[in-house]
This record gives structure tokens, sequence and C-alpha cells, in this order.
């Protein structure tokens, strides 16, 4: 299948002679900010610390001029916070570009310093695939003989929890099924369903641990 090239955002340098484009795409605004910025779970702190001031103005007997204060220094910080991170989510999400050719993995991301990382095909162990109940999912990438990458550097675009040896992600893909049967294509030369019933077959919600390999490395 051949693809339109006007369609892929430009690399930072022409494909060398005989390397093709087989996928790209970016994260999605809402994957990063649930997932990575963690925007869900930031209005339950903040109701949680809410409930607490109210408890304690209930018990010294407050008057109503005190609850409408302590409700109002509460909800205005946690409806800032959530804009300022779901505005930090649309700018990683923007920056971010993950491309799949017949000879390497291109992440390219950075806000305020753009950056690129290739990783050649033949440096991949393994890739995992986890899918959400939107379609979206993360691709980790195993690296060969434990290649170090720097965790901090690549975040949010990295493994969760996975400091020792990092491992750089797709993230918050959306349609993460067809994007992990490309990287398959890519990895093993040859088209095939193996991602896609990977998605299917394994619980939407499971842990990257729980995942199979997704595909082996190409020679």
């Amino acid at each position: 299948m051949k693809h339109d090239q006007s369609q892929f955002r430009e690399l930072p340098a022409p494909l060398p002679l005989g390397e093709r484009m087989i996928w790209q795409g970016k994260p999605s605004v809402r994957g990063l900010a649930l997932r990575a910025f963690h925007v869900r779970e930031l209005p339950i702190y903040f109701g949680v610390f809410l409930a607490w001031r109210l408890w304690l103005l209930h018990a010294k007997g407050a008057p109503l001029a005190d609850y409408a204060w302590a409700t109002t220094a509460t909800v205005v910080p946690a409806i800032i916070s959530v804009a300022v991170l779901t505005g930090l989510a649309w700018l990683f999400a923007r920056a971010a570009t993950y491309t799949v050719t017949s000879r390497r993995v291109l992440l390219q991301f950075g806000v305020a310093l753009p950056m690129t990382m290739n990783i050649p095909l033949s440096k991949i162990a393994g890739a995992a695939l986890k899918t959400y109940r939107d379609g979206s999912g993360d691709i980790p990438l195993r690296l060969a003989d434990n290649e170090r990458v720097s965790h901090l550097l690549l975040w949010p675009h990295v493994r969760p929890w996975k400091l020792i040896i990092s491992e750089p992600m797709l993230r918050a893909v959306p349609d993460a099924a067809i994007a992990a049967a490309k990287l398959n294509e890519a990895l093993t030369g040859q088209p095939g369903p193996q991602a896609v019933q990977l998605s299917a077959g394994a619980a939407r919600d499971a842990s990257p641990e729980a995942m199979a390999s997704a595909a082996s490395a190409a020679a």
C-alpha cells in the first residue's frame, strides 16, 4: 500500500534512499492530560481537601462566610490547576510526533527545545501494547542490550515507573492497535494482524507487564 507523503509531518532530515515511511501519528491531548498529567485525579485531591476544611469549620461552628471563603479558596485553585495541566498536555501533544519507517522509530518531542530520538529497528528487542476504552493506547519499546536512555529527558514519552532501564514509549496514540500493527510490519518486514489481535485479546486495562511482546527485533 502506498502512502501519500503529504499526510506526514516533515522529518528533521529527508529519509535516506530505500527507507520508506510506514506510519506517523501524534499523542492525543486527552490521553496525555488523563494519564500523564493526571488531571482526573486532581479534582479528587482538592475535593478531599475541601471536605476536610469544611469539616473543621463545622466542628468549630464557623459562620457561613467562612464556608464560602474556604470553598472559593479551594475550588478556584483546582480549576486553575486543571486548566494549566490541560494546557501543558496540549503543548506536549502538539510538539510530539511518532514516526515508524522501514528502518527506525523516530520520536520528535520538546516544547521549548525540539529534539528527535532515532531508534534503529535492530535496537528494539520487543514492543508491548496497552489499549484503553477509547481505542487509544501506549506502545513501550524495550531496547536491546538494556541500553539506557534518559527518563527525565524523554518524559512523558517514556514508560511510567521504569526508572532504572527506561523504555521509550509511543504514548496516548489514537487507534493504538493500528499503530502497533504498523510497528509490527516494520519489525518483521511484512504486514500482519499480530498486534491487532493482541489488542483485541488482551484486557484493555491490563498493566504493561501483563502484555505479551508485540513483535521481535529485526536483524
